[in-house]
């Protein structure tokens, strides 16, 4: 097959974009996808968020992680989507590391 009709076969399927909140599995991660509706009576605006389990062939995804899935075949009971492309990579979270010497330790401090 050439690149045109791989382009063809897969740009039927759905694609969304969405934020990683669980890597704590084997290559799949969870993405919490938001999509924004209109209630039908009062035209009110709703963020709606959806989790998806997603593949991630090559487990690196963290927490944080802004990712493009695509809809795919049946992966396992819960998965039906993969991971096509990290468009986001999270700096992380940071861990604030004190001196022992100048934590108060609420025992026998005097003022």
């Amino acid at each position: 097959m050439t690149e045109e009709t791989i382009a063809q076969r897969t740009s039927h399927r759905r694609a969304m974009v969405g934020r990683v909140v669980s890597n704590k599995m084997q290559k799949t991660v969870v993405v919490a996808v938001q999509k924004i509706q209109h209630h039908r009576l009062y035209k009110r605006a709703i963020r709606v968020t959806r989790k998806y389990y997603a593949h991630d062939e090559t487990d690196q995804l963290a927490i944080g992680d802004t990712v493009r899935i695509e809809e795919t075949r049946p992966l396992s009971r819960l998965k039906r989507w993969r991971v096509t492309e990290v468009l986001h990579r999270s700096a992380g979270s940071f861990v604030e590391l004190s001196d022992p010497e100048t934590t108060p330790t609420g025992e026998g401090d005097t003022p």
